[in-house]
């Protein structure tokens, strides 16, 4: 097929990413991926490493809910390359999450930040193309004070 074709689908794989855990969507989440997909998130008490791994729809359905404890969050795609290889992809997605939580000392609150590289694999399936695996690398993490936060989700 044409890989211009392909570049856009799997972008899309990316910014659907955003908006299901955007909006603590398990089902929309779980459909970005492969039945066998994985996601492989930081271990925050570890070091940062990508050492957790989730797979299977099971799994990937509860990811967004994870999130639920923050006021919202908003993940934002900021640049991306993707090597299309026949009915496999390989792709590096830099982003920027934010995760804002309530607190009590008034209307603000803390954005908690996180710099960000996915590290994707994708497969084209009679479904369309997927995330077959995606591996979050947390570059950095910093906090920020915000004097006003929105109503949420």
């Amino acid at each position: 097929g044409d890989p211009s074709v392909a570049v856009d689908a799997v972008s899309a794989l990316a910014l659907g990413y955003a908006v299901a855990v955007d909006a603590l969507d398990g089902p929309a989440f779980a459909d970005l991926f492969t039945d066998d997909g994985e996601l492989w998130v930081p271990d925050l008490s570890g070091g940062g490493a990508p050492t957790i791994r989730r797979a299977g729809r099971d799994q990937l359905l509860r990811i967004p809910s994870g999130l639920a404890r923050y006021q919202a969050t908003h993940h934002a795609v900021r640049a991306a390359t993707y090597d299309i290889a026949g009915p496999t992809a390989t792709g590096e997605v830099d982003g920027v999450a934010h995760h804002l939580l309530a607190d009590d000392t008034g209307p603000g609150g803390v954005d908690v930040i996180w710099l960000l590289r996915y590290a994707d694999e994708y497969v084209n399936t009679d479904g369309g193309w997927l995330i077959s695996r995606r591996v979050l690398l947390l570059r950095a993490i910093e906090e920020r004070r915000v004097p006003h936060l929105g109503p949420g989700r």
